[in-house]
């Protein structure tokens, strides 16, 4: 890679991070779509099948899926909403959950020493830059769901 080649090394974080969901995944013992339920139940909290269905855009017949397969390697439980009966709550395991964040807690503490050895300037052209990269992928997501 050429010392200047910022778009290769995008590419690699790209390849780098499917490489970390991949392990962890085979770590948890969950395919991909059981990553992404799991990263959402830990990270934001219990919700239903319908939101988690939202979350991960899919249909709630393929969240059902995902969520029997969780729930049978014992990563979940369900139960029934505490104010209206007629709905289920999706709750991350404790222990699932401890276990994801063990394999997560490398990289988060890896990534926060960074930044705290960058002087304020990097930081903020970093972060520029990053806001900018992350609006690039927003447009072409949207301009993707406009075409079909």
């Amino acid at each position: 890679m050429a010392d200047d080649d910022i778009r290769a090394r995008i590419q690699q974080l790209g390849v780098r991070q499917q490489r970390f969901e991949r392990h962890l995944a085979k770590e948890l013992g969950v395919d991909a779509a059981g990553i992404e339920a799991m990263d959402h139940l830990i990270s934001t909290g219990p919700a239903t099948p319908t939101e988690l269905a939202r979350r991960l855009e899919i249909s709630t017949a393929a969240t059902t899926l995902v969520l029997n397969r969780l729930e049978t390697a014992g990563h979940i439980h369900r139960e029934r909403h505490p104010t209206d009966g007629r709905k289920l709550v999706v709750t991350a395991e404790q222990n699932s959950a401890e276990l994801a964040y063990s394999h997560v807690l490398p990289m988060i503490e890896g990534v926060e020493q960074l930044v705290e050895s960058m002087t304020p300037e990097e930081r903020m052209t970093i972060q520029r830059f990053l806001d900018q990269l992350i609006t690039i992928y927003d447009d072409a997501t949207r301009k993707t769901h406009q075409n079909f």
